[in-house]
């Protein structure tokens, strides 16, 4: 008797075969099935279909669905419209075809090839399978290769237009700014300007009941349904820390499109894995920006240098601003508890680090108390100022902007002169020690010790390059970075107290030198305040 065969008509489109047009659709595929099941006898159990799903993937949910149906016995025929609509992997079609199918008495036609398991595959089968293979390794590199040059044109990928953006109504692939909801990027970026945290602009943004972007799609293109159709209000305003942080680090907001974050492990294996910043395609100025880049690095800034608060409520005020005048380290926070009156202080990270043996800084040392009347008294003193006259002061600002400017400038060119004097010495040592080790004129040893020393200098100094160089390249000041800050100052009149809004709005870095004692014994200690658009001022 005739083994009656329980068919299964599986159908596969990729995202890639699309490309193909209407040969290798669903439609298509669907159609040369059902008439070759109805032409020789078979009985269709079921269809499965995975639309949107590589051949390289056998994971894929609906192929799944029918191998538990093999398992289960409802299944033991399968059927396709040819071999790469069951998979484009040449190890795992050899897996299925020579061993799960033959051990489960499973029948497998690819039809529009004429390869049937029950007349015997031709010996043609691998190698139609390695093309198969092939073909997908080059679609993915052609698809790459083609994102890459829409990429650097300045076109962009998305399902969804960021918060703040809608599509582009007239260019393809493009961003236009949307009036409707651009306020809320700006209310964020303002917010976090001001010294508020991730944490604290989700809280606000949900007291004040600003709607989410996914609630905005959902409301406006119906996308979202599942978690939003029948939800309470609280969802439509239910923001997260990570949606905040993910906003404020995006160069979306200043007219850039970031691009090759994330990839797929292999043309094979899909999943995603996260690329290193330096091989982003960073393209600028693709679209209209809503926040200035100034307020952006800004943030940036803000965000690097933020540190947890302390149950004394007293370090997150300072967190990143205040610097070591010599090695250009942050300065550490801490509290000395031994002392019957216990106070907080900063000192040297470089020095906290390496200690008085490290040779490379000195302890810095400033009392947080100290610090903090200091700065609030200048602050105080600006405030007053601004009151008394704003012309008067601008003019000051700009004619001290000059000559400060001048002596930084010439300051900071000369520490980038030492630097890089040092590191190229360090490039030098470092290039001979290893012909030294080359050559068997040092052991192993000394070269793994001296090596780590130089390395770690190598970095210290690239970094202090860097810093110095961008330092240098925003120096130059404008009557209207003065009018900024003096629009700043004036918002914050008769100011008692400091806090990390006030400091992160006025102020980009205090830095502190190291103490030194006059002939009577008196300590005495230089703190320099950089302000926001107008740098040291007198």
């Amino acid at each position: 008797m005739k083994q009656p065969y329980n068919t299964a008509l599986y159908m596969r489109l990729s995202r890639d075969d699309e490309n193909y047009g209407d040969s290798v659709s669903i439609e298509t595929q669907r159609t040369i099935l059902r008439k070759y099941a109805q032409d020789n006898g078979l009985h269709v159990v079921g269809e499965y279909v995975d639309d949107g799903w590589s051949g390289t993937n056998f994971e894929r949910p609906n192929f799944q669905r029918m191998m538990d149906d093999v398992e289960a016995g409802k299944v033991n025929c399968i059927a396709t419209k040819d071999l790469s609509r069951f998979g484009r992997e040449h190890v795992m079609m050899d897996y299925y075809l020579e061993f799960v199918f033959p051990e489960k008495q499973i029948r497998y036609i690819a039809v529009t090839e004429n390869e049937d398991t029950d007349k015997g595959l031709s010996d043609f089968v691998p190698f139609k399978n390695l093309f198969n293979e092939w073909l997908a390794k080059d679609t993915s590199r052609k698809v790459k290769t083609a994102l890459r040059a829409k990429f650097a044109a300045g076109e962009r990928t998305f399902a969804y237009a960021p918060l703040g953006y809608v599509r582009h109504p007239e260019i393809k692939n493009a961003l236009a700014v949307d009036g409707e909801t651009k306020w809320i990027i700006e209310k964020i970026f303002d917010l976090a300007v001001h010294g508020a945290g991730a944490a604290k602009i989700a809280k606000v943004l949900i007291a004040e009941k600003v709607p989410t972007a996914g609630w905005l799609n959902f409301t406006r293109y119906g996308t979202f349904a599942n978690i939003y159709a029948g939800a309470p209000e609280e969802k439509s305003y239910a923001w997260t820390i990570a949606q905040v942080k993910s906003i404020l680090k995006d160069e979306t907001y200043i007219g850039n499109s970031v691009h090759n974050k994330q990839t797929n492990i292999s043309y094979k294996n899909k999943k995603r894995v996260r690329k290193p910043q330096e091989e982003w395609l960073r393209v600028e100025n693709t679209h209209e920006a809503i926040i200035p880049k100034d307020v952006f690095n800004q943030v940036q800034e803000q965000i690097a240098g933020r540190r947890r608060q302390m149950k004394n409520a007293t370090t997150q005020i300072f967190a990143g601003l205040v610097r070591c005048a010599d090695c250009g380290w942050s300065m550490s926070f801490a509290t000395n508890k031994q002392n019957k009156h216990p106070y907080s202080y900063f000192n040297c990270t470089s020095y906290r680090q390496l200690g008085k043996n490290g040779g490379r800084c000195t302890a810095h040392y400033v009392r947080y108390d100290t610090l903090y009347a200091y700065v609030l008294s200048r602050v105080q003193y600006w405030a007053g100022q601004a009151e008394l006259g704003e012309e008067q002061l601008l003019e000051r600002l700009l004619k001290t902007g000059d000559k400060g400017r001048a002596a930084q400038t010439k300051k900071q060119s000369a520490e980038l002169a030492k630097a890089e004097k040092r590191k190229a010495e360090v490039d030098r040592l470092f290039a001979k020690m290893y012909e030294d080790w080359s050559a068997e004129r040092i052991t192993g040893y000394n070269f793994n010790m001296l090596s780590q020393k130089y390395q770690a200098e190598q970095s210290e100094l690239i970094d202090k390059i860097d810093r110095i160089k961008a330092e240098l390249a925003t120096e130059r000041q404008t009557s209207s970075d003065a009018e900024k800050w003096v629009a700043l100052i004036k918002q914050y009149s008769h100011p008692t107290e400091l806090t990390a809004e006030l400091l992160n709005t006025l102020i980009e870095k205090i830095v502190i030198h190291e103490a030194t004692k006059d002939a009577d014994g008196m300590r005495e200690q230089e703190i320099e305040i950089y302000y926001r658009f107008v740098g040291k001022i007198d």
